[in-house]
């Protein structure tokens, strides 16, 4: 019997049954959009007897892929911070923090919740958006470059949309930034732990910014100096 589960899981189209199936969950809470998926990628990690590199986890982590993910991580915050998230929010209005507000000035919750950023968000998101949803997409459409953009595409469009509880821009922005880092995945197939670091990076600073009101700071002066 596990056998038979294991095989149909590993099937390309399995993907986007998946896909199709985990926004319904969200009908019983949000969460589960993403655990669910997830606890997919851990039985096919099981029945692959933890095979890391079925979803890019091919590469250690060394010094050089530390260096370029603060880089890389650097460059990306300061591009949405100081460009294309104003735009964006003169656009589409603020993002709704709602969810992460109450960690403004405390240490505890913001400790808690850099933990769980980078547990669940970091290594989890990247494990199931990048490892499993566009591997698996790109191995369905042929596995060739072309693939590997367009499967770039629809999953960043994929995980903008979960983050719909940001508001509208919440979606455009996210959709842009995980579309950026697919392509560098798509240069670095088997180094998905540059990755984690990346996102991991860059949530630590967002959130460090949140927890000490610098956003709000930095928000008001650049759209001051932009409009």
């Amino acid at each position: 019997m596990k056998t038979i589960v294991y095989n149909f899981l590993n099937k390309p189209y399995t993907v986007i049954l998946i896909m199709l199936i985990s926004p319904l969950f969200g009908f019983i809470d949000r969460n589960f959009t993403f655990f669910f998926p997830l606890g997919i990628v851990f039985l096919l990690l099981k029945g692959s007897k933890f095979d890391w590199s079925k979803f890019g986890i091919g590469q250690k982590i060394t010094k050089k892929t530390i260096l370029k993910s603060v880089l890389f991580a650097s460059i990306l915050f300061s591009i949405f911070t100081f460009l294309i998230d104003p735009i964006l929010i003169n656009w589409f209005g603020n993002y709704d923090l709602s969810s992460i507000n109450d960690i403004r000035g405390d240490f505890l919750g913001y400790s808690i919740l850099l933990l769980i950023v980078w547990v669940f968000a970091a290594f989890g998101e990247e494990l199931l958006f990048r490892g499993y949803y566009m591997k698996g997409i790109a191995r369905l459409l042929g596995n060739n470059n072309k693939a590997w953009i367009f499967s770039s595409f629809i999953t960043s469009l994929y995980f903008g949309i979960s983050h719909a509880y940001q508001g509208l821009i919440g979606v455009v922005s996210v959709f842009l930034w995980s579309f950026a880092i697919s392509l560098l995945f798509n240069k670095n197939r088997n180094n998905l732990l540059l990755l984690v670091l990346i996102h991991g990076i860059y949530d630590t600073i967002g959130v460090t910014f949140i927890y000490l009101n610098i956003d709000r700071l930095i928000s008001e002066w650049v759209t001051q100096l932009l409009f």
